[in-house]
């Protein structure tokens, strides 16, 4: 589906991420353990960027935020407003179709303790840039986080300073696409209430009038 410019299966560019995934392939057979592919809509207008596979959801099953917590509010999300068949992102085999959505990574390989190390972010974003060019021109990109956000400014050469990560903020991006970042829905972001479903939803609802 994707070129390799876009994914490559079978990259080991980061060292200590390869030999990380080959321990977690042994303690974990069953488990996908390899860099993990885009998933969605091939012509979607809607781009959503994520840190990294998730140790016991992504990486497990092989599909960004598939049968982990950081997915429940996403999948919920992308049902409500339309981006989905179903609310629930369990298995491959589940059933579940994205429509004019896709989710991709900044990491597309699972990094120790969730923290890839900037390093690995840097060697991982060509594949990013390659990604944001494949998007029409109208397109949006949502950031899942402050890395994540970063990485799409590190994927249009720019720099850092040049668009301050915050909820719920837009960005116009060199190319005429726009950049709308949200506190990643993260388990720990969840839970101690830094980004509810109310203000998730507001982040759909500021896409949805960029997309109309």
């Amino acid at each position: 589906m994707f070129s390799k410019h876009v994914f490559d299966q079978e990259c080991r560019a980061c060292k200590r991420l390869d030999n990380f995934l080959c321990e977690v392939k042994q303690k974990h057979p069953e488990y996908h353990a390899r860099p993990v592919a885009p998933f969605g809509d091939s012509h979607a207008q809607l781009l959503i960027v994520g840190l990294a596979p998730g140790m016991h959801g992504a990486n497990a099953t092989g599909r960004p935020f598939t049968g982990d917590y950081a997915g429940l509010l996403l999948y919920e999300a992308l049902f409500q407003f339309g981006y989905s068949n179903q609310q629930d992102s369990e298995t491959l085999d589940d059933g579940l179709v994205l429509k004019n959505c896709r989710i991709t990574n900044a990491v597309k390989c699972l990094p120790p303790q969730n923290k890839p190390t900037g390093s690995e972010v840097n060697a991982c974003n060509h594949f990013l840039a390659e990604e944001i060019k494949t998007l029409p021109e109208n397109a949006v990109i949502m950031a899942l986080g402050s890395i994540a956000h970063q990485a799409v400014l590190k994927a249009y050469g720019l720099k850092l300073n040049s668009a301050k990560f915050a909820h719920n903020k837009q960005h116009s991006l060199p190319d005429g696409r726009v950049l709308v970042s949200s506190y990643h829905c993260s388990r720990y972001n969840v839970q101690t209430k830094r980004l509810t479903k109310e203000m998730f939803a507001d982040v759909f609802k500021t896409i949805s009038t960029l997309l109309d």
